[in-house]
């Protein structure tokens, strides 16, 4: 092991418990061992991922959050006195590793309860809430501490809570804590002063306007939260552990509005004067633990950071917050092992919250241990498959059920969460396989074969692999993507794959294959305007085409938002135009990421015009027609065409010819890559 790490391998106690390393697998959505969007049951799953995860030398796991009412049909957790004697079951099996297992608890999730586009009509309209309610009760799901815009639907007010339904919430917490600590379980994780969520909602002003003993003043905003961890340590003793999850400040501007790092604001939430009073509070109160970061629903990306925010980004605050309690401190947020065993060995913190690298490599742990680093698959921090909750105007969570059923699963690993589905089998027969096409779907098409036994060539045009990713992956906060790429390289250069560089393929009856596999990507599409030719490609830029100073995107996609961004990192002035109702408004990419996006345009006063075209393109600007007909005209030294791409295949599909990523369907990284393995596999 690299001395640097070692800090992280160190023991420490929560409480009692003694934890063997410094490294928590935080809790992430879609990971509770009691199932998630569907009828309460002992989810094996997941059980099996933290499982694998144990054995790789996690020190302490914290599954993700488990309702004490069930979402679907409004089960109480502690009702069902089965499914803990199968946790207690599991718990013998978690124990053998070393690892310990603290149960997140959850009261709910309030006016942040990522309300997908087809429940809206049941919350904005009580009657047919009703019809639905021995299904899901969205009413109570979304209900808060006062009546308050939703964060997903704004323009629909969910309820306040009724005391009786605290009280009740009070109870559940307890008794479910006490039924963890029979089965074995080592501590439970309140959830959570934290993100946003219905018990953090309770303590920031912004979301807590009740007149009874759980709003006003300080002590009745923080009441709910107390109470709970009172009630627990009363049925299970005051020995037994009870972490929560703790946001040090809420760094949020407002209703759908968050802070961007650095900027100057009025904090609508919890600033750090109160939070510095109520961390010594929350501990006075019972906490044994905080696990802690920022952010609320209405500024997610600090809680759940995109490839845009600061690595490490909330460690500041949190090690602030350290010196104002006696008890132990954990650290989430883009957390690096190399930052946070220095933090760890400076008294910082005193553990590093880690979870969606877990998603894609979940023996990154075993690996750093080793001094294998340049094994582990790095997470891209896109949230293409843990989080696809997509919010813009005129949708509220735009994400098929199937998604918002099955969170935790990851763009770059098909195989976790997934419940064996993505198993890698030996072939029945070894075939000669030819991938067309060295992108993201034509190398893991290439390695999932080689690794099932195929013999395999990758025909690649270029002198490189990676394809389309190289440029999309050059801005400045892609380090992560270009780590990606090498970590393919070198898988590729591993395994029994042989690569022609420069070689295009134009004639497949000259391949000696039995399997043809097409991965030759997509094209650009055009406009046709005039002027089309003073314009150049986002891919064009991306590859390092210089631009001069004023810079018009047209097209507010993911890839015109980021080439915007990009190009204000370097000190121009970009304009994005737009003919949808909001930027980056499409299925399948996270409020997290694209609120980041949003907020930065806000925050820099980046002109952003929505409804909005080019019709023409002139020598030194564009005219801008808006949705009513008028226009202006707005500088521009050049302009930049980013509204989308067309599938570029070589050939049609047929029985041994087959066509994966954007050469099949332009999408994300997920849709390819989990493309990519679903002809392997077949193969």
């Amino acid at each position: 092991m690299d001395a640097r790490y070692e800090p992280l391998f160190t023991p420490w106690k929560i409480g009692n418990v003694e934890i063997k390393n410094r490294i928590v697998l935080c809790p992430m959505g879609g990971t509770s061992l009691f199932g998630w969007m569907e009828h309460q049951h002992f989810d094996e799953d997941a059980a099996n991922f933290f499982l694998e995860r144990a054995k790789n030398n996690v020190g302490l796991i914290i599954p993700g959050i488990a309702p004490l009412r069930g979402i679907m049909f409004g089960e109480w957790l502690y009702k069902d006195k089965k499914m803990f004697r199968r946790l207690k079951d599991y718990m013998v099996k978690i124990h053998a590793t070393g690892a310990k297992l603290f149960v997140q608890l959850t009261a709910g999730f309030g006016r942040s309860f990522a309300i997908t586009n087809p429940l809206v009509p049941f919350l904005k309209h009580p009657a047919l809430g009703v019809l639905l309610k021995p299904f899901i009760d969205v009413s109570y799901i979304c209900a808060s501490p006062s009546k308050l815009p939703s964060r997903w639907a704004e323009d629909v007010k969910v309820r306040a809570l009724r005391k009786k339904e605290i009280e009740h919430m009070v109870y559940a917490f307890a008794q479910t804590a006490r039924l963890c600590k029979e089965a074995g379980v080592d501590g439970v994780e309140v959830h959570a002063v934290h993100e946003g969520y219905l018990m953090d909602q309770f303590t920031t002003p912004y979301t807590n306007q009740r007149t009874d003993e759980y709003g006003g003043s300080f002590e009745n905003r923080y009441r709910f939260a107390t109470d709970v961890v009172k009630a627990i340590k009363a049925k299970c003793g005051k020995e037994y552990p009870v972490s929560l999850r703790y946001s040090v400040v809420s760094k949020t501007i407002g209703f759908g509005v968050g802070a961007m790092p650095g900027e100057d604001y009025v904090e609508a939430g919890r600033d750090m004067a109160e939070s510095e009073k109520a961390a010594k509070y929350l501990q006075d109160a019972g906490y044994d633990m905080l696990n802690a970061d920022n952010g609320t629903y209405d500024a997610w990306y600090w809680a759940h950071p995109p490839a845009y925010m600061p690595k490490n980004c909330n460690l500041d605050d949190v090690a602030h917050i350290k010196k104002f309690v006696d008890i132990p401190v954990v650290c989430a947020g883009r957390m690096e092992p190399e930052v946070g065993a220095d933090a760890v060995r400076d008294g910082k913190i005193d553990a590093v919250g880690v979870a969606r690298q877990f998603l894609t490599d979940g023996a990154w742990v075993t690996k750093l241990m080793e001094g294998r680093t340049e094994d582990i698959q790095p997470c891209i921090c896109c949230h293409n498959a843990c989080f696809a909750m997509a919010h813009y105007k005129g949708a509220a969570n735009d994400e098929p059920l199937s998604d918002a059923k099955h969170m935790a699963r990851c763009a770059l690993n098909p195989q976790t969460m997934h419940g064996g589905k993505y198993a890698i089998t030996p072939a029945k027969k070894a075939k000669k396989i030819a991938v067309i096409g060295g992108g993201i779907g034509g190398i893991e098409t290439a390695r999932i074969a080689a690794l099932r036994g195929h013999t395999v060539t990758i025909y690649e045009k270029t002198d490189r692999l990676g394809g389309v990713f190289i440029p999309a992956a050059a801005p400045s906060f892609k380090e992560k993507d270009r780590e990606l790429i090498q970590w393919y390289r070198r898988q590729i250069a591993a395994l029994p794959v042989t690569v022609h560089y420069n070689t295009e393929i134009r004639d497949l009856s000259a391949l000696d294959a039995d399997e043809i596999v097409i991965a030759t990507g997509a094209t650009a599409k055009r406009l046709r305007i005039p002027g089309i030719e003073r314009s150049i490609e986002a891919i064009d830029y991306l590859n390092g085409r210089q631009v001069g100073q004023d810079v018009v995107i047209i097209g507010g996609g993911l890839t015109g938002c980021e080439i915007a961004y990009d190009l204000y990192l370097q000190g121009k002035k970009p304009v994005i135009v737009e003919a949808k109702s909001d930027v980056m408004a499409v299925r399948g990419l996270c409020l997290a990421n694209s609120s980041y996006l949003r907020d930065f345009f806000r925050c820099n006063k980046i002109p952003v015009y929505l409804e909005s075209t080019v019709p023409s393109i002139g020598q030194n600007s564009v005219t801008v027609r808006y949705k009513d007909g008028s226009t202006r005209e707005v500088r521009a030294d050049d302009v930049i065409v980013s509204v989308g791409y067309a599938p570029a295949p070589i050939a049609k599909k047929s029985a041994h010819v087959h066509i994966v990523g954007d050469a099949c369907k332009v999408g994300n990284l997920r849709t390819v890559i989990w493309q990519a393995w679903d002809v392997a596999l077949r193969l």
